[in-house]
């Protein structure tokens, strides 16, 4: 068996790479994370009707949605990746929840929906589609300051 040391670098990097969007958003580092795109990009969600185009164009436009939430948290899980050269395309799975600065909630499961390019600076976004699945906005019963928890030697 012979194992193509290209690709699984490749995957390797384009997995980092999304890591490294997921993480950009929860430290609200929005020049980071707009980073992560070549400059012509395209970041959407369709269902909701946003369509942020040009790096600049996402940093701005993610600030901005990110300004709403008292509390924001993303965690994405593993999907697929297939590397064809120079570029590559992949899915990503996603849970979210927050509560927005109005008090009212929302949590969804959702797909991203990729496209990559390899550039001088590694692997960047070209496309990111975020398709949600499931969405509840039950106002969410706990909160986001964690009460001290005394420790038992």
């Amino acid at each position: 068996m012979s194992i193509d040391l290209q690709n699984v670098l490749d995957r390797f990097e384009i997995e980092a790479l999304r890591g490294e969007f997921t993480d950009a958003g929860a430290m609200r580092d929005y020049d980071r994370l707009a980073a992560l795109f070549v400059p012509d990009a395209v970041w959407r969600i369709p269902q909701a009707g946003i369509e942020l185009t040009t790096r600049e164009g996402i940093r701005v436009g993610i600030a901005r949605m990110q300004a709403q939430w008292e509390f924001f948290i993303q965690n994405t899980h593993a999907g697929t990746i297939v590397v064809d050269g120079d570029t590559a395309i992949g899915r990503a799975y996603v849970a979210e929840l927050g509560r927005f600065k109005d008090g009212s909630s929302h949590q969804n499961y959702a797909i991203y929906h990729d496209r990559y390019q390899r550039t001088e600076d590694g692997w960047r976004f070209v496309e990111r589609s975020y398709e949600i699945k499931y969405a509840d906005t039950t106002p969410l019963a706990g909160s986001p300051h964690v009460p001290e928890i005394p420790v038992n030697p």
